[in-house]
């Protein structure tokens, strides 16, 4: 049976550096095409980091809507397809929204979950721990060169505060993020 560990969420102010450099398709492509097997099972397609996660190249790093589309709609050319080895799946139901995914490349590499302005769920992985750029911090400048994110917006009644986070611990990495909803209040009901 696999275990899970509780991952701290780290709750941040938008950092107008981090994420400053777009991944652009032609770059992907070219980065893709030169990587190593590591970069290959981070980023490729089925992965929740993957540009082409749902059908079409968009940058990760662009915070996307997840919640206002149904998994089986958006990610029906995956599903579809031979290569959905990688497991993405998000729910919401009466109380919280889910996601729940596996994290391919990165199992030995850093997680981080976090919140930033109670808008964006952020999940960040290093596969690359040195970082050649002169800077500390891998989230600036070519970041696709060190590590994957994927940005989502939270939806307005997200009790964003609450957040919480859950890793396996076997081979196979999966995680789980649960973000309540704000009950409505009993004065706002018709």
């Amino acid at each position: 049976m696999t275990s899970y560990k509780q991952l701290e969420v780290q709750f941040e102010e938008s950092n107008p550096k981090k994420w400053c450099v777009p991944l652009k398709e032609d770059v992907f492509v070219k980065f893709m095409n030169k990587g190593n097997f590591i970069t290959h099972k981070a980023l490729c397609e089925g992965s929740f980091f993957s540009p082409l996660l749902f059908g079409k190249f968009f940058d990760p790093s662009d915070a996307f809507p997840l919640w206002e589309f149904d998994s089986d709609v958006l990610l029906s050319n995956a599903k579809s397809s031979n290569n959905n080895h990688y497991k993405v799946d998000w729910i919401q139901t009466e109380t919280d929204y889910v996601l729940k995914t596996e994290i391919p490349g990165v199992g030995k590499g850093i997680i981080c979950v976090s919140v930033e302005d109670g808008k964006v769920l952020e999940v960040s992985g290093q596969f690359r721990l040195k970082v050649e750029t002169g800077t500390k911090d891998w989230r600036v400048g070519n970041w696709w060169e060190h590590g994957c994110v994927r940005r989502i917006e939270l939806p307005e009644n997200a009790d964003w505060k609450k957040t919480e986070a859950l890793m396996s611990n076997g081979d196979h990495k999966f995680l789980e993020v649960k973000i309540p909803k704000i009950p409505p209040n009993i004065c706002d009901v018709p």
